[in-house]
């Protein structure tokens, strides 16, 4: 399956720039350009002062790649990996720029966006792909006030000349096989161009009726992203808040699905928080600053509490006390949805009032290769892993091959008691095994606990086969082992302490990273349950690992 995608990859790409790539295409681009904007959108999105001032400085940090160059020259706009390449022409590094402030910052930015135009008037398959052409003609307008305030006539028609230019191509492509995330992006760029750019509001209109065709597919009814992953939430809900306020200040009406998206995705969000305001780390996600989080859900402008439930993007959350637990209870994305996706089915999350204690690994910035392997891994969540097997097959190029067919999921409440009853088949064609993770919280919040069963699938006469269970730890958490082989102690930055109790496997202490946020992995540590499935049973009976997680009171 990796080898067809790559190879209609390629063909594709062939295609283009066979298409796109020629001197002649060029020319088809020119036209009329205009010499203002009709309208200027607001941007009150937050940069990072501390990046900005990298930047003056000449390093440029973009998806865990840093390059230096002189503090007054030029990159190199085609050199570096896809995540880097795709960050520096998205241009939202602007805003970092931005929040540093004064003229220094704000010449900047106009050198650099000089230097781009200088380099990347035609088309290159990496540069002018749609998403991140989308990506770049918001960010050049939705930023005009800060890079072209007090700039001459001639830079401004040259940005002018190259967002009609950029917009026409984008005209052209978009949707083609783009999808999830990547057409809302491209769709996002055209609503820019067409309702900001004078003379283009038919590709405006053109671009919110895809919109409206696609956001009933792309956002669930219970208003999760398709793509399962809370950063892309975050994204999304972001981009639509965006193409809002584009209409508002064109005063032209905002179509009801659109709103509709919004009020539904809003909850949605903040479902996925922790008490520390950053997001869980399923499929791709990372923490995220919690600063953006809260301006995203500001300008939303939605209300709604969490969702308890999200049983259409399948996630169940589990509240009492100052607990919280988030468990992936859902079926990975489909093939072209799934990128980003990770095969953590069945995978928990747990913090204690604004303190993370048990953790899902995170993602590299860098997408792909060595990182997507390890990180998408069902080894890095926490979760049961079956003979050192991956519940989907990850591919080190994005995406997912086999996965679980069926992913079950049973919840009740009783007196502010939980209980979480979840299966999934990911392990039955290799191995003939079911895997049900039940997972109970207490009213007082201060009791939680768990089984996990691995049964034979029915009318199979599955061979053993060993299992481990993991639960990596944030790195503020300190592990402790005790006098009992069978429970460890937790202790968090606090002062609390939780004190882990496991029957049916064998406990063991290792390291483990964690890159939830920053570039660079943090050591941490993992509890890791090990046992065997079948034993001594003809591989006929199913096996069962009991754990239970408490708070200990001092004294107690």
């Amino acid at each position: 399956m990796s080898g067809a995608r790559d190879t209609f990859g390629r063909l594709r790409e062939g295609v283009a720039q066979i298409a796109f790539g020629n001197p002649i295409y060029k020319l088809t681009l020119g036209g009329r350009a205009p010499t203002a904007l009709a309208v200027v959108p607001p941007d009150p999105w937050p940069g990072d002062a501390t990046e900005g001032s990298a930047l003056l400085a000449g390093v440029m940090r973009f998806a865990g790649h840093t390059v230096t160059i002189d503090p007054n020259g030029e990159p190199h706009w085609r050199a570096g990996n896809p995540g880097w390449l795709d960050a520096l022409h998205g241009f939202a590094w602007m805003r970092d720029l931005r929040a540093v402030g004064g003229d220094a910052a704000r010449r900047r930015a106009r050198a650099l966006v000089l230097s781009w135009l200088d380099h990347n008037a035609g088309w290159n398959s990496q540069t002018w792909a749609p998403e991140v052409l989308g990506a770049r003609v918001a960010n050049w307008i939705g930023l005009h006030d800060f890079y072209c305030a007090s700039a001459d006539d001639e830079f401004r028609a040259r940005v002018f000349d190259s967002l009609a230019r950029q917009l026409r191509h984008l005209t052209r492509v978009v949707p083609g096989a783009l999808d999830g995330e990547s057409l809302v992006t491209a769709a996002k760029g055209l609503v820019y161009g067409g309702y900001c750019l004078p003379e283009s509001e038919k590709i405006g209109s053109d671009a919110l009726r895809l919109l409206e065709r696609e956001l009933p597919r792309q956002i669930l009814p219970d208003g999760g992203h398709v793509e399962r992953s809370p950063s892309v939430q975050l994204r999304i809900l972001r981009d639509l808040i965006d193409v809002r306020a584009v209409l508002r200040v064109a005063r032209a009406d905002v179509p009801e699905s659109l709103q509709h998206a919004i009020d539904r995705m809003t909850p949605a969000l903040r479902f996925f928080r922790h008490g520390d305001g950053g997001l869980a780390l399923f499929n791709g996600s990372r923490e995220e600053e919690p600063a953006l989080v809260d301006t995203v859900l500001a300008q939303a402008d939605a209300r709604g509490r969490p969702l308890k439930s999200a049983p259409h993007t399948g996630f169940e959350r589990l509240i009492a006390g100052r607990t919280m637990v988030l468990m992936d209870t859902g079926v990975p994305p489909l093939p072209g949805l799934d990128a980003a996706a990770h095969a953590g089915t069945l995978s928990v999350e747990v913090s204690i009032g604004k303190e993370r204690l048990i953790v899902n690994c995170g993602s590299h910035p860098v997408k792909t290769g060595v990182w997507r392997s390890a990180l998408a891994g069902t080894a890095a969540h926490s979760t049961v892993v079956m003979a050192e097997t991956n519940s989907s097959e990850v591919f080190e190029a994005g995406g997912l091959g086999r996965r679980p067919a069926h992913v079950g999921c049973e919840r009740q409440e009783a007196d502010g008691a939980v209980l979480v009853v979840a299966t999934h088949n990911g392990y039955s064609r290799n191995f003939g095994y079911l895997h049900r993770r039940r997972v109970y919280l207490a009213e007082n919040g201060e009791d939680l606990r768990g089984e996990d069963t691995l049964e034979p699938v029915i009318g199979a006469t599955p061979q053993p086969q060993p299992f481990t269970i993991r639960f990596h730890l944030h790195p503020s958490v300190q592990a402790l082992p005790t006098q009992d082989p069978s429970q460890v102690q937790l202790r968090l930055p606090s002062g609390a302490v939780w004190r882990l109790r496991v029957s049916g496997g064998t406990v063991e202490l290792s390291e483990s990273i964690y890159l939830g946020s920053g570039d660079e992995p943090r050591r941490t540590t993992q509890i890791a349950i090990a046992g065997q499935a079948g034993a001594g049973h003809g591989g006929s009976e199913a096996i069962t690992v009991k754990w239970a997680l408490r708070r200990e009171r001092k004294g107690a």
